[in-house]
């Protein structure tokens, strides 16, 4: 398990980074969400020992990170990072050498993970011939070619069509389910939603919020429900604790108060017709966002 505590970095009188903490569990994707400049590149280079923090603890599983942990790490950095005149596989091989692996195992792990992220047909090219999306893909198997335990990703799914974000997102789950320790930047919040287990938002340097998607989306949004009915719904609106937010014939969005407000429509729901659903909506990770930096 990664645990930051009490984080702290400044650049002269400019305080970056301001007491951050937050964990990234193993077996679990932890997406982690904030604006340009909000902190997130800089926490990551200190993860990774990159940059010096001014306070603060960097654990692995409850002791302080050492030079011999993070090679363990695996990282893929926002820049584009690898040796343009290399060819793909031979690129990864040369990195999974450096991580100890004999040739002929580098060369399997390498050919295997490349055809995984769909680059099996590129292996001989050249890293500058690849489009930009196929570039960021070498970059992933880059950082995952020596079987990381912790894994560092800055941005992984920019420039990736859509096909190419469902590609990198299964490799990343397998990870995970594997018990690795995941944690991924990015400014495609319908993406961090889909994927993520845990969630961190960060901005101007704090964290605004940390833990599990579900228990986030109960800590900072309304209940809000979908009513489903073959009856008139227009008594919705004379509800106590109930505020409607979307009105169409035979469907109405509200939230609720309370669960017992949200419990009392139910039943008056049933009294006055048929109801065919009453659902749980949950906010976007937009919507959370938005609401937790204000």
């Amino acid at each position: 398990m990664l645990h930051l505590q009490g984080v702290s970095k400044s650049y002269g009188t400019h305080r970056v980074l301001d007491d951050v903490g937050f964990t990234v569990a193993p077996g679990r994707l932890t997406g982690f969400v904030g604006g340009n400049g909000a902190g997130k590149t800089t926490t990551m280079r200190i993860v990774l020992g990159v940059l010096g923090r001014d306070a603060g603890e960097v654990m692995l599983d409850g002791a302080p990170v050492t030079a011999a942990d993070r090679r363990r790490f695996g990282y893929m950095p926002e820049e584009r990072g690898l040796y343009p005149k290399m060819k793909v596989l031979e690129h990864i091989v040369y990195l999974a050498r450096l991580h100890g692996f004999t040739k002929p195992d580098a060369t399997a792990r390498g050919a295997a993970l490349l055809e995984r992220l769909g680059l099996g047909e590129r292996v001989g090219d050249n890293i500058e011939t690849l489009s930009l999306g196929n570039q960021q893909r070498a970059q992933i198997a880059a950082a995952l070619v020596h079987d990381p335990q912790v894994l560092i990703l800055d941005e992984p799914f920019s420039g990736l069509d859509p096909l190419a974000v469902d590609v990198v997102a299964g490799v990343l789950q397998e990870r995970a389910a594997a018990g690795v320790a995941v944690l991924f930047s990015s400014h495609q919040l319908d993406v961090v939603e889909r994927l993520c287990d845990d969630l961190v938002i960060i901005a101007a340097g704090t964290i605004r919020a940390a833990g599990p998607r579900d228990a986030l989306w109960a800590q900072h949004t309304q209940r809000r429900f979908e009513l489903v009915t073959t009856g008139d719904a227009g008594w919705l609106r004379t509800e106590p604790g109930i505020e409607v937010l979307d009105f169409a014939a035979g469907s109405a969005l509200f939230a609720a108060d309370s669960d017992a407000a949200a419990q009392r429509v139910l039943r008056r729901a049933v009294a006055e017709g048929e109801v065919h659903g009453f659902t749980p909506q949950h906010p976007s990770l937009a919507e959370i966002y938005k609401e937790v930096i204000q």
